[in-house]
């Protein structure tokens, strides 16, 4: 009788952790980060129309305003990935706090409009440093079993701090009597849209003393008893835990401490995982989602909505958002994460293909017909929700795990810098775009929605299942 030697399992694919809850939560507040960088991202909708009726600009000088924030989301991203590595994921989520604080105080009181544009850079530095801490501090403390889930927080909380700041926004223009520059207690309503985002951030801040340090981070540093009983808490205590740490110290013998240059290689510059991450981020954006949240409260009055239903419109999409989120954390580790991505693009072009058609309707005086017009609404809510159910979740969850663990870090960082320059692309260039043509526009975004789909079928392997230290 013959017997056939099984290959052994790496200990990480058996983790199932005795107190799922405890992972949760640890989960839930790294990506408290994600949900200030939702807020962030969307409460500038509520304030993009007092903003120009205070300091007097035009639509060319207020894109940059809400754009520049973008910059600094760049930068943030960029070097989150280095300083992790240096001091901590746990340091960087608390730096990442204190400059959200200071960014919502600043924007909410500022002198000048350049003072203005200073503290939304500011704040977009803690926007990238949490875009790219989150989803790999999740990955690194989440059982393989649950990534894909406890992955989907990240965007979760991205997509809840927009609908709250859309709430916050719609409750704060009631209060001021449907007037974004009505005063209350002494300041216009518009500032205390922005100025409102300080008590998330100092929860955040609180919550990142509460948690664990990643045991990956641990292990570099040598703190081995201590990642051991981070290990046990996230992992399960059925876990070997001496085997669990040989292997993540193994996969760590043959790599080093992520930087730039070991992004480099081969004739196109950086490696090919490297361009598929940044293919990832790029699409993301320049389908033209977050045009839906900067912008949509001008957008919907462009086009004959009175303000309080367009900030209505606005919240509404902003719940879609969050039940197409809900959808993709059911079914991402049931059907994994290309067929989401496929299935996500498919409709954002069949949707975007929609909106196009109806703005083309568009009178001189700024209105649509009521057909148009229905259409144009619903079809804006099927791109959400398509978004939502894919690229909104799946690429966070990409880019936590289909790096090797040798680059991850720095990866994930250019990758995320990546995504805020298409974001700044497309967000300073949509009110000149459509001013040229608002129709127009929305065929770019549905052309690229279409090229994502060959993107995808050759470029990016699916991550389900996989144990961390498996990739590359």
């Amino acid at each position: 009788m013959t017997s056939t030697a099984q290959p052994a399992v790496p200990e990480g694919r058996k983790a199932q952790p005795d107190h799922l809850g405890h992972v949760i939560f640890i989960t839930a507040a790294a990506a408290m980060g994600g949900f200030l960088f939702g807020y962030d991202s969307s409460v500038i909708n509520g304030a993009v129309e007092a903003i120009r009726s205070r300091y007097e600009v035009g639509s060319a000088v207020l894109a940059q305003v809400i754009a520049i924030a973008l910059i600094g989301c760049a930068i943030g991203a960029a070097t989150a990935g280095r300083i992790a590595d240096r001091i901590g994921r746990i340091r960087v989520m608390q730096i990442s706090a204190a400059l959200f604080t200071a960014s919502a105080i600043g924007s909410a009181l500022p002198f000048a409009l350049w003072d203005l544009a200073m503290w939304r850079v500011l704040g977009g530095i803690a926007i990238g440093m949490a875009s790219v801490i989150g989803p790999a501090y999740i990955a690194e403390v989440s059982p393989p079993a649950y990534r894909g889930r406890l992955g989907s927080f990240q965007q979760a909380a991205i997509v809840v701090g927009i609908a709250i700041s859309q709430l916050v926004n719609w409750g704060i223009l009631n209060l001021a009597g449907g007037n974004q520059r009505g005063r209350l207690a002494g300041f216009e309503a518009w500032q205390w849209m922005l100025g409102v985002m300080v008590i998330p951030a100092l929860l955040y801040g609180l919550l990142s003393f509460v948690i664990p340090e990643s045991p990956r981070f641990l292990i570099s540093v040598g703190r081995i008893t201590k990642a051991k009983q981070v290990l046990s808490d996230v992992e399960g205590r059925s876990v070997d835990l001496d085997t669990r740490v040989e292997e993540i110290q193994e996969a760590m013998r043959r790599e080093h401490r992520s930087t730039f240059k070991d992004l480099l290689g081969g004739r196109g510059g950086f490696l090919p995982i490297v361009w598929v991450g940044i293919g990832l981020s790029v699409f993301q954006q320049l389908v033209g989602i977050n045009v839906a949240f900067y912008y949509s409260s001008t957008l919907w009055q462009s086009v004959g909505i009175n303000p309080e239903s367009s900030f209505f419109y606005s919240f509404t999409t902003s719940i879609i958002n969050i039940i197409g989120t809900v959808i993709a954390m059911i079914f991402v580790d049931r059907i994994g994460r290309r067929p989401l991505a496929l299935i996500g693009s498919v409709g954002m072009a069949v949707a975007l293909a929609l909106e196009a058609w109806a703005f083309s309707a568009k009178t001189g005086a700024g209105t649509l017909p009521a057909t148009q017009g229905t259409v144009a609404l619903i079809a804006a809510h099927c791109f959400v929700l398509f978004f939502a159910l894919s690229w909104g979740v799946v690429v966070w969850v990409f880019l936590g795990e289909m790096f090797p663990n040798r680059i991850r870090a720095a990866a994930l960082g250019v990758a995320a810098s990546a995504q805020w320059i298409a974001n700044w692309a497309i967000t300073a260039s949509f009110p000149s775009l459509s001013d040229w043509n608002l129709s127009g526009t929305y065929v770019i975004y549905m052309i690229f929605a279409l090229l994502s789909i060959p993107f995808v079928l050759k470029f990016v392997k699916e991550t389900k299942g996989k144990a961390l230290e498996e990739m590359g």
